[in-house]
């Protein structure tokens, strides 16, 4: 209940939204480490459909042990689950890689920015306004 109150829907989106920030970083730098492997084909997700799908499981999955004993959902809502492979001939693109890898940091980033403002204004709020 107090973390309902305190840590509102936007906390869990900003959280969503840096796990599938970092999820992408890292297929976007697997598609640089690998340029120039023979046969290697390039993987990406989209952040916006990615972060749907994780918010849509989560909502879903709001469930609460009320004893230790109770068996859990066993649903886990962190992994992104949206890869998908840019085509069976095609090489890595390196010009389209950076492009992505720069997009992304943007993103996560910016989530990094709303985290930190939204827990800073609880924190001003627990301090009753600097008092």
């Amino acid at each position: 209940m107090v973390d309902s109150i305190l840590f509102d829907r936007a906390v869990d989106v900003m959280h969503k939204a840096l796990n599938v920030s970092s999820e992408r970083n890292r297929l976007i730098t697997s598609n640089i480490a690998n340029v120039d492997t023979i046969g290697y084909t390039p993987a990406d997700l989209d952040f916006k459909e990615t972060l749907s799908r994780a918010m849509e499981s989560s909502a879903e999955n709001t469930l609460a042990r009320t004893d230790e004993r109770h068996f859990g959902t066993g649903a886990t809502t962190d992994s992104p689950g949206s890869v998908y492979r840019k085509g069976s001939a095609e090489a890595v693109d390196i010009d389209q890689e950076m492009t992505n890898l720069a997009e992304n940091n943007i993103q996560y980033r910016t989530s990094s920015e709303m985290l930190m403002r939204k827990l800073n204004l609880i924190k001003y709020s627990i301090t009753e306004g600097g008092r």
